[in-house]
Formats: C-alpha cells, sequence, structure tokens
C-alpha cells in the first residue's frame, strides 16, 4: 500500500521519493501546513480587511487575493468547497492510502440522513443529482500553473479519487486541486492520460528498493535532497556514459 504522498513523489522524480522515504520525520512542514488551512477559510477570508489578510501566508496582495476569493464564490461547488462532507479524512484504496483533505458532497451525500418523505418527493426533480458522486479534493500550498496542475498534483489527484472510488464502490471521474494561499481551484479529470500517469508513478514507487537513477534537470533545484543526492556534480566521465 502506497502513500498518496510517495506516488506523487514518484511523479515529480523517484530518487527525491528513495531519500525522503529515509528521513525519520516526513510531517508536512509548518508553512506548508499554515497555507494548506487557509482553504478551511474562505468564508472568513473572502472579506477581511487586509491587515488581517497580510499575517496570513499567502502569495497575492490582499486585494488580488480578494478578487480570486471572490471569483472562486462564482463556482457552483462553493458552497460544499466551504462546506464539505468530509475534511482530513483518512482513505484506504486498492493501491494507495492517506489524507484526503476533502470530499464534497455528491448527489448521494446531499440526500443521506435527510427525512425521507422529503427526499421520495423531491426524487424526480433531483434525478440527475441524485447520483453525482463525490467529489475528492486535494490542497497543495504552492503555485498552481498558468493552466491545469502540476503532473505531481495530478497523480495524487488521481490516486486520492481511485481511493475515495474503491471505498465508495462506485467511479470517481474527477478531484480538485486546491491552492488556497493563491485562491485558485483547479480540477482534474480521470482521463486515460491522467490514470497512465497515475499507473507509471505506482509503478516507480513500488519498484524503488535502492537509489534510482539521477535527473539532472530543472526539478534539481527545487529539491531539498540535491546536496545529499549530487545532481549536478557529476563527473565528466559520468556524462559521457
Amino acid at each position: 500500500m502506497i502513500p498518496f504522498s510517495d506516488v506523487a513523489r514518484a511523479a515529480y522524480c523517484p530518487r527525491q521519493l528513495y531519500y525522503a522515504r529515509r528521513e525519520d520525520d516526513r510531517a508536512v512542514p509548518p508553512d506548508a501546513r499554515a497555507r494548506i488551512d487557509l482553504a478551511f477559510r474562505y468564508p472568513a477570508l473572502v472579506d477581511a480587511p487586509d491587515a488581517t489578510l497580510r499575517r496570513l501566508p499567502i502569495r497575492r496582495s490582499p486585494a488580488a487575493y480578494r478578487r480570486n476569493l471572490d471569483r472562486l464564490r462564482e463556482r457552483d461547488d462553493y458552497d460544499r468547497l466551504a462546506d464539505p462532507v468530509r475534511e482530513r479524512a483518512f482513505v484506504s484504496g486498492k493501491d494507495c492510502h492517506g489524507t484526503v483533505h476533502k470530499v464534497l458532497a455528491g448527489g448521494d451525500d446531499a440526500n443521506d440522513g435527510g427525512d425521507a418523505d422529503e427526499n421520495a418527493a423531491d426524487a424526480d426533480s433531483e434525478s440527475t443529482t441524485a447520483t453525482d458522486p463525490p467529489v475528492p479534493a486535494i490542497i497543495s500550498p504552492g503555485e498552481p500553473p498558468e493552466n491545469g496542475v502540476w503532473e505531481p498534483q495530478s497523480v495524487r489527484a488521481v490516486a486520492v479519487a481511485k481511493a475515495v472510488a474503491w471505498e465508495r464502490e462506485r467511479e470517481i471521474p474527477r478531484a480538485l486541486v486546491e491552492y488556497p494561499s493563491v485562491g485558485a481551484v483547479r480540477e482534474v479529470r480521470l482521463t486515460t492520460r491522467n490514470k497512465a500517469a497515475y499507473r507509471r508513478a505506482l509503478r516507480a514507487a513500488r519498484a524503488i528498493d535502492g537509489p534510482p537513477s539521477r535527473v539532472d534537470d530543472d526539478r534539481c533545484s527545487a529539491c531539498d535532497y540535491r546536496e545529499t543526492c549530487g545532481a549536478g556534480r557529476r563527473s565528466f566521465r559520468s556524462l559521457l556514459g
């Protein structure tokens, strides 16, 4: 069983995952945790004054951040983003497990626990939404790309969606990636391409039993293990193969 975080790291760089697994403490750093927590405070932050926002770990000016949150409020699923049916829930699927930050209600969740007669009366009018699946969301403390999401986050979103699907015994066709320090939310569809990337990362995570090959590209400059790994400092002979 592979943690969601491991399959995401494997998508970024299997060698990074190898070094991360050797760490005694793999907890989320405090600054990243503080940014993740912003995703559970949208209603309070959307009208917060500049002084309040400047004290928070946001990545935009207060005015730009409020504009982004205003755009979030225009989403059809904003109420469910602000009030998910599950928060920070442990989910275990067929291949991966870990914490799903949010699960947004689908049609089944919206009807759970309601009055039976009222639900029956509304059945015809809600025939479409009653079959809507739940939507899992993962939260990133970082910046989104210009379009879409970064591949490791896409892989993690697919892993989470598959685990929720295994738990619910139903297909989950999409997931969300939230960037709360920016005020952006992006969608990840479980397309053939995204599922193939997830399977590659899963195989890579399972196969690690020693240091994988170095990648030596732009990813290395941002890696916490670049000094241990030695990327960018190989000998001339090794570069020639």
